[in-house]
């Protein structure tokens, strides 16, 4: 008798132990908790090292971070410049992501280049949309949106979003967030969208994407620098925002891999 009240006492503190060790300091479920990484790496090119691909440097940045997915912007496949490789699969690899989308803006340099999604989570149902851009005089580069489900370890299902918005152009950059901001309304699952918008806090196409979504930083901190300019132009955002709680928001100090640093986003599905 005694000998089966104890193995029933071990049981319970085994299920109550696995039960907690599942939990975060909030007392969350980790099963419902993600975090987000956005970074744009300058198709693996340090920016004080001109011509040099440094492909293990982006992965060690993202890898120390330890996010569930990460949204990647100005990604190299297979071009000349970056040594005929495929960037979003060999950071894939070298940061340990089983599941990777690349997503071409445009073919160049004898290869292709764009923006990628990695996860630790399948990812399905991917999709790539051609960004719209101001058709009078020079719109810019042709710019994507890079959609997939991912289904979390507590069987949740959500939506990502990687993009990175015209750089120069001003009414196509607001014609790519406000094709962004249609494309999140249609979403079905809660959607995270992550990436480079080329816009400070203030703008029109931030106002515009705070309209739709919730960003998970207000008065952000700075997350490039080029040539004396800096600013807040990289964010991460959810909709509904009812769906999520931000449990944190950093922006990664690291300036030597790529002319972005990384921002990270820990990210609680209600």
């Amino acid at each position: 008798m005694k000998r089966f009240l104890l193995q029933v006492l071990l049981l319970t503190f085994l299920c109550v132990s696995t039960s907690f060790s599942e939990k975060n300091k909030t007392g969350v479920s980790s099963k419902n908790v993600i975090k987000m990484l956005t970074y744009n790496v300058h198709h693996c090119n340090p920016p004080d090292k001109h011509d040099v691909i440094d492909i293990a440097a982006i992965a060690a940045v993202i890898k120390q971070q330890k996010a569930d997915v990460v949204a990647l912007q100005e990604i190299d496949v297979n071009t000349a410049r970056s040594g005929k490789i495929n960037e979003a699969e060999q950071l894939a690899i070298k940061a340990g992501y089983k599941s990777f989308f690349f997503a071409k803006a445009m073919d160049y340099d004898g290869g292709q280049y764009g923006i990628a999604i990695l996860s630790k989570y399948q990812l399905t149902d991917t999709k790539a949309y051609s960004l719209p851009k101001d058709s009078w005089g020079n719109g810019g580069e042709p710019r994507m949106l890079a959609t997939a489900t991912i289904t979390l370890a507590g069987g949740k299902t959500i939506s990502i979003g990687c993009t990175h918005l015209e750089a120069y152009n001003k009414k196509s950059r607001q014609l790519q967030v406000e094709e962004i901001c249609r494309i999140g309304e249609a979403t079905v699952f809660p959607f995270i969208i992550a990436g480079d918008f080329n816009a400070n806090e203030g703008s029109d196409v931030i106002n515009t994407l705070d309209q739709h979504f919730r960003r998970t930083c207000n008065n952000c901190p700075p997350t490039f620098w080029e040539e004396g300019e800096t600013g807040a132009i990289d964010f991460i955002a959810v909709k509904p925002e009812a769906a999520f709680t931000v449990l944190s928001h950093k922006v990664v100090q690291n300036k030597i891999a790529s002319d972005h640093m990384p921002v990270l986003a820990e990210l609680q599905l209600k």
